[in-house]
């Protein structure tokens, strides 16, 4: 299993991943509303691992640029449909990662990455990768399952057996300390912790990390 078997997961996946329903919705918009207060209309943002793209057109309109990517062609797919259906002239989806975003990439005020660190392979790395991206001072926004700090039978028999079978994508095992911990160590102070869950504690916890 690799990135480019990562990307073939998420591709067949991305029609029945958009049907789905939002599991916490007003959790979600909770996190949609904190992630307003924390951007200017003058920012430049990317997302990382945008799926279909509701996020990004929800939050796009609030700033300057907004690049959404995602490592799935099939979810770029979708998630340019629903930009066809409602234009945002702020907003550009695109099919990478941050380690292929080129190395002259214009320096971002903000990354956001929700759903998002648990599925990347080399966490470390890729958390030097996003600071490396972000703008002096710039934010780094991401709300991750910290799979963990859940249930043994889940990290340990079930998700495992169903990434065996092929209905399960590969996710990193970490707690929500150790997340923080490794973000810290990539570079970056952080400045809040917070649960925006509605139905009970659903580990993943909302970060705001400023660059160093």
């Amino acid at each position: 299993m690799n990135a480019a078997s990562d990307a073939r997961f998420w591709d067949r996946t991305s029609r029945k991943y958009a049907r789905g329903p939002i599991a916490d919705q007003v959790g979600y918009e909770r996190t949609l509303d904190r992630t307003r207060t924390l951007l200017a209309r003058s920012d430049k943002v990317l997302e990382l691992g945008c799926g279909t793209g509701t996020t990004a057109l929800r939050l796009a309109g609030h700033v300057q640029d907004y690049l959404a990517t995602d490592v799935s062609a099939g979810m770029i797919a979708i998630a340019n449909e629903k930009l066809a259906a409602e234009p945002t002239p702020a907003l550009v989806f695109r099919t990478a990662t941050a380690e292929t975003l080129p190395p002259d990439a214009k320096a971002f005020n903000a990354v956001l990455g929700f759903n998002y660190l648990h599925l990347v392979r080399d966490l470390p790395a890729t958390l030097r990768r996003i600071h490396a991206l972000l703008a002096a001072e710039g934010v780094f926004i991401s709300k991750t399952p910290c799979v963990g700090d859940m249930n043994p039978l889940i990290r340990l028999a079930l998700l495992p057996a169903m990434r065996a079978i092929g209905i399960a994508p590969y996710a990193g095992v970490f707690r929500a300390a150790q997340l923080s911990q490794l973000i810290s160590a990539a570079g970056f102070d952080i400045i809040a912790t917070e649960s925006h869950a509605t139905k009970g504690n659903d580990n993943r916890p909302y970060i705001v990390a400023r660059k160093r």
